[in-house]
């Protein structure tokens, strides 16, 4: 089922399929669509919700409590239907529940919600997980929308660039695309007391850029010149990455907040071991927030 949600002051739009609760389409009110259209020859999604792994587990597997089960890439959500509650014009509410299904690959009981909400321009995603279970849960989460760019004909992927919040001075951690793991031995992309880096499809041969201590919390994705394109903040999540595929020249980038992430090389196969993996005590719940914004729209 699709939902869109309409901001009648801005006249933007968001779209959203309850399959994988994943947004599709966000258009400002000249109709220019920000979101990537899930072709299949590049890349059939267009903003999966991350859970409960982020990126791949060793051999396809993970360990919770001593207990082997099998995990796919970027978890199970993306294949399941999310109840829609609590909709209105410019809003809507999916909910995922454990069930028999999601029991076969993650051992708890659990209530997985995304909210979104569209206003003044700006398109509010608000993540929440609440343990039904009698124990502790870990679990990953995060978030990977892509977006269009070039967003106008004429322009080219290397006339963008992704500006940070902060100055800068840190670097990304290489994955190897070989051995399925990030290496924390290998340096990757580094940012030199900058705010700014300047995109070019020769930065993914190694897969996604991956920075894991980053001061800033919003990051937009810009055309250098017009300063058109979005910006991404969020303010819930610890690292961020981004992607296009390698060898494609694929007309998109991911921008992804992540808490968690694939498997490192120097990490065991526990999956509570797993760097920035989130820990939640029965009954309680936990709230992330991301938050895309629309820079520049014409007249």
């Amino acid at each position: 089922m699709i939902i869109t949600l309409t901001d009648q002051n801005t006249r933007t739009t968001a779209s959203i399929d309850s399959v994988g609760a994943q947004l599709i389409s966000l258009k400002d009110a000249s109709g220019k669509e920000y979101i990537w259209q899930r072709d299949p020859d590049m890349w059939s999604g267009s903003s999966p919700l991350l859970f409960p792994a982020i990126g791949n587990c060793r051999g396809g597997r993970t360990r919770f409590d001593g207990v082997w089960y099998n995990m796919k890439k970027h978890g199970f959500c993306r294949e399941a239907d999310f109840a829609v509650t609590d909709q209105t014009e410019a809003s809507v509410t999916f909910r995922l529940a454990s069930d028999e299904g999601t029991r076969l690959f993650y051992p708890y009981e659990f209530v997985l919600s995304l909210a979104y909400r569209l206003e003044s321009g700006t398109l509010f995603m608000d993540y929440s997980v609440e343990n039904k279970d009698s124990r502790r849960i870990c679990y990953c989460l995060g978030a990977h929308p892509g977006f269009n760019c070039p967003l106008e004909k004429g322009e080219s992927f290397e006339d963008y660039q992704l500006e940070f919040e902060k100055e800068e001075n840190t670097h990304s951690v290489v994955y190897d695309v070989k051995a399925l793991h990030f290496d924390p031995n290998r340096r990757g992309i580094t940012l030199d007391h900058s705010r700014v880096l300047p995109l070019s499809y020769d930065l993914f041969r190694e897969d996604a850029i991956y920075f894991h201590e980053l001061l800033s919390r919003k990051v937009s994705l810009i055309h250098h010149r017009t300063r058109r394109g979005v910006q991404v903040a969020y303010p819930g999540f610890e690292t961020v990455a981004f992607w296009t595929p390698d060898g494609k020249q694929a007309p998109f980038l991911c921008v992804e907040p992540w808490n968690g992430s694939a498997i490192w090389a120097d990490e065991d196969d526990e999956f509570i071991h797993r760097r920035h993996v989130q820990i939640l005590e029965p009954g309680r719940t936990k709230s992330y927030h991301v938050e895309i914004k629309i820079l520049n729209t014409p007249v």
